[in-house]
């Protein structure tokens, strides 16, 4: 009984240590927009909200902000969570994705992540309804592991 829970924790240590310290290089192309703001006003249907920690210490804020017809997530200068895997950046139906174990149906996936600090801005598709979704999560596809989430509060 015993060694079984041993084999448990050591799986989780495994799984942790390594979401943890693996790179975050892009395996796919992206199109990558600007991380430099210009001009921009807060969606009337977008929305904001602190990041918290998921499985890793995460924190800064995001706001959709509206620019031109297109809407953006922008990350403030204070946004910083841990280097990871295949991190990207997705819209969670819940304003509070759970840790692990994330399901298709409840999130839509943005982008993957650009840099793990700073200031950043991800293109919300336009086929995204973003009144379906409350949170900005940063999730690591690999291990499917939520490392820090930010409810967004309506603007």
């Amino acid at each position: 009984m015993k060694f079984k829970h041993l084999a448990i924790v050591g799986m989780i240590a495994v799984i942790t240590v390594g979401c943890a310290n693996e790179s975050n290089t892009p395996n796919t192309k992206q199109t990558e927009t600007p991380t430099t703001p210009k001009s921009t006003i807060v969606s009337s249907g977008g929305g904001a909200g602190a990041f918290k920690a998921g499985e890793h210490p995460t924190q800064g804020r995001v706001q959709v902000i509206s620019e031109q017809g297109k809407r953006y997530l922008e990350f403030d200068k204070d946004f910083k969570t841990d280097k990871g895997p295949d991190l990207y950046v997705i819209l969670h139906r819940s304003d509070a994705p759970p840790q692990s174990g994330i399901k298709e149906k409840d999130y839509v996936s943005v982008a993957q992540l650009q840099k793990i600090s700073g200031t950043q801005r991800y293109a919300v598709p336009e086929t995204v309804n973003l009144a379906e979704f409350k949170s900005v999560a940063i999730w690591c596809r690999k291990f499917n592991a939520t490392f820090g989430y930010a409810p967004l509060a309506s603007s």
